[in-house]
């Protein structure tokens, strides 16, 4: 089974992209120095769009990683049965 057809890896990959969402607010409420109310939603949801996508993107990327199949690890599914 292909990693990105996980469970696990949506879970991981979703988790990141709330991350990035948060950080990508953050930066630009920052940047600009303005409030909640005061900001240009539309182009800050653009933004933060654009970096959801490139989370997603990346995870996709590493998908393994994402998952938690990384290294030596064997995904639960795929483990023999006792």
């Amino acid at each position: 089974m292909n990693t990105i057809w996980t469970k696990a890896f949506w879970k991981g990959a979703g988790e990141r992209a709330i991350k990035s969402a948060a950080q990508s607010l953050t930066v630009v409420w920052g940047a600009n120095g303005v409030g909640v109310l005061d900001t240009d939603w539309k182009g800050t949801l653009s933004l933060t769009g654009g970096y959801v996508l490139a989370s997603i993107m990346t995870s996709i990327g590493n998908a393994d990683f994402t998952a938690g199949y990384a290294g030596n690890v064997v995904p639960i599914d795929a483990a023999p049965a006792a």
